[in-house]
């Protein structure tokens, strides 16, 4: 076989296996890509129980209460237009409040209730942080100046 033709046939192996790497890694990350809903989407059109997707929306007022088991906090997402009520086992994070936002990462039960395994709770856009809540402005001032000599 000529030297040309073993090069030939060597880039035709190589093209061939890149390809096949790439089919393999899509279809593999295929069942681990999370999905997007809000409720409305989740009232029109719900995703298949049990599939992992991620549920954002605001905690409604007055909906946030603990079980019995002491562990797992029950509270309702909504977005204006449609509410699912989510269970989440654990510890909840300092920004979760009824009236902020919240981004749920889970699966919806056959009962329609999403069940969360992580919570990642959102803060609007005039989020203090706690250590200035009780500054002055000069304090604040003061902080951020010396923040940025430091930079």
């Amino acid at each position: 076989m000529k030297a040309k033709h073993q090069r030939l046939v060597l880039v035709a192996i190589a093209l061939v296996a890149l390809v096949c790497a790439g089919l393999l890694a899509a279809w593999a990350l295929r069942s681990q890509a999370s999905y997007f809903y809000v409720p409305e989407q989740i009232a029109a059109d719900p995703p298949e129980a049990g599939r992992a997707v991620r549920l954002g929306g605001m905690v409604e007022e007055g909906s946030i209460r603990t079980l019995p088991d002491g562990v797992t906090t029950a509270f309702v997402v909504g977005d204006g237009k449609a509410r699912v009520p989510v269970r989440f086992a654990g510890i909840l994070p300092d920004l979760f409040v009824e009236g902020s936002g919240v981004v749920a990462e889970g699966r919806l039960n056959i009962d329609g209730t999403f069940v969360a395994d992580n919570l990642l709770a959102k803060h609007d856009e005039n989020y203090v942080p706690r250590e200035l809540r009780e500054m002055t402005e000069h304090q604040k001032r003061e902080v951020v100046a010396e923040t940025e000599q430091g930079a």
